[in-house]
């Protein structure tokens, strides 16, 4: 592992994290970009590398930029994509940013009045004041997706918010280093899945300015080489049922990286029968979250897991926010969505779907740096746990529908 620049904490060298350009401080260098039957190019993301790779994305732009996050904050790192925002639509293009406002709750208003003055085309996803709303109320339903498209042809999605502890020091250098950085994945995409992307933007855009059946934002599509799952609130989750049948089409090995792990009970026994069936199954959860209770509820199924022969890791170190799965290295699954009942029935979520040994090889390589860096759960030890820890973690299980 290489030495951390010396104006960086040395303290976070051992994280795992990818914390600046130049080095491969976290054990992983970027692999080269796979390309796709269909000529799309995608590229595996990590950690602020991910978050910097959208931002050269919109400074690169001719024509249009489309950013869609749940949390945009107004830190070191937001102020950047701001300022940068602001500077394109001041030169002429089209710039258009959704962004949640129960996410963004806590950033500075000023700094999206501040982007409006300037050109910038901003809305606000379902208000949590009723008096900001154009049309009904629904502040239980929010927009958890993170996808930047450029002038058609680029896109970028994943897991990581705008903000310092997705970014680290990659865009706003020493600044951004307050706060403690996360560990997360994201996606960069350049060519015909692009255009389905841009369509699913569209589509949300459409609903914010109409209103109406929060349907409309849906945006599902069955690709050749990739599916783009922009799914809504709903009890019948596209994303819960694909999940599902990866999770039964398996034959070697499924790979799940979870930051919120409290799914129905039919995919932990998915999971389970899988297991038991010779497939290697392995789930790598955050140790710490900024979801404890999440974490109570992830733990509830460890027992049932590990003797079905699940392999089950926490990552240390860090808050680990990725979501993604890989199965047989030939399907991969990245994108906003977690396994829990908020992301399944409230939330509009994004994922890809990428059918490719080539790209699910540079997952898989992923999943076990993570793991290098992960404390793996013992069974035998689990049983010994204490009767404060299973009782808090029935009760939190039974109610992970609320979480």
């Amino acid at each position: 592992m290489s030495h951390l620049r010396a104006d960086l904490p040395h303290d976070l060298a051992r994280t795992g994290l990818n914390l600046h350009p130049g080095t491969e401080d976290d054990g992983w260098a970027k692999p080269p970009p796979v390309v796709l039957g269909d000529g799309t190019i995608v590229q595996l993301l990590k950690d602020g590398e991910a978050l910097s790779a959208a931002y050269e994305a919109i400074a690169g732009a001719q024509r249009i930029i489309c950013l869609q996050v749940y949390i945009f904050g107004s830190d070191a790192t937001g102020r950047h994509f701001a300022e940068l925002l602001i500077r394109k639509a001041r030169d002429g293009l089209k710039v258009f940013v959704s962004y949640d406002s129960f996410g963004s709750m806590m950033s500075d208003r000023t700094m999206f009045r501040e982007m409006r003055a300037s050109g910038v085309r901003v809305e606000e996803f379902h208000p949590i004041r009723p008096w900001d709303c154009r049309y009904s109320w629904r502040p239980f339903n929010r927009d958890h997706r993170k996808l930047v498209v450029v002038d058609h042809e680029i896109a970028w999605l994943g897991g990581l918010n705008i903000g310092d502890e997705y970014a680290g020091p990659w865009i706003a250098g020493r600044a951004a280093l307050e706060v403690e950085p996360w560990r997360d994945t994201a996606v960069g995409l350049r060519g015909p899945v692009t255009r389905s992307l841009f369509q699913c933007f569209i589509a949300s855009w459409r609903y914010l300015h109409t209103g109406g059946r929060i349907h409309r934002c849906e945006w599902v599509r069955e690709l050749t080489f990739a599916d783009i799952l922009g799914t809504v609130p709903t009890r019948r989750s596209e994303v819960k049922e694909r999940f599902l049948r990866v999770v039964h089409s398996a034959r070697e090995s499924i790979l799940l990286t979870m930051a919120y792990f409290a799914p129905h009970d039919d995919l932990v026994d998915a999971m389970c029968a899988a297991a038991r069936r010779g497939v290697r199954v392995k789930l790598c959860i955050p140790a710490k979250s900024d979801m404890p209770l999440l974490t109570i509820a992830a733990r509830s199924f460890y027992e049932d897991m590990l003797r079905a022969g699940v392999e089950i890791f926490e990552r240390q170190f860090v808050i680990l926010h990725a979501k993604t799965m890989v199965v047989d290295e030939a399907i991969s699954v990245v994108g906003s969505t977690n396994l829990d009942y908020r992301s399944i029935e409230y939330n509009c979520e994004l994922s890809v779907v990428i059918r490719s040994p080539e790209f699910g090889e540079k997952m898989a390589k992923l999943f076990d740096n993570d793991v290098r860096y992960s404390r793996q759960i013992r069974l035998e030890e689990w049983r010994h746990r204490g009767v404060r820890d299973r009782v808090g973690q029935w009760a939190v299980s039974r109610a992970r529908y609320l979480l």
